[in-house]
């Protein structure tokens, strides 16, 4: 995201961001930090991540298991 770090409204997710060139995902988590990087994701679920109602579920149903981590 251009011009800084989104914020997110989360008690699971305490930072993310992503590349769009490489297709990135990192997030960072409260309890056990990071960051995680997430390869393959497309910016369409980064932008899903950023507008749902709970970050936490989010990842829970369309990130984690769904992308290889490295």
């Amino acid at each position: 995201m251009e011009g800084g770090v989104p914020h997110l409204r989360s008690s699971a997710i305490s930072r993310v961001e992503y590349n769009p060139s490489a297709r990135i995902l990192s997030i960072w988590f409260v309890d056990s930090g990071g960051p995680y990087d997430y390869h393959g994701v497309p910016a369409h679920i980064y932008e899903g991540l950023l507008s749902a109602s709970s970050a936490g579920s989010y990842f829970n149903d369309f990130i984690r298991d769904q992308y290889s981590v490295g």
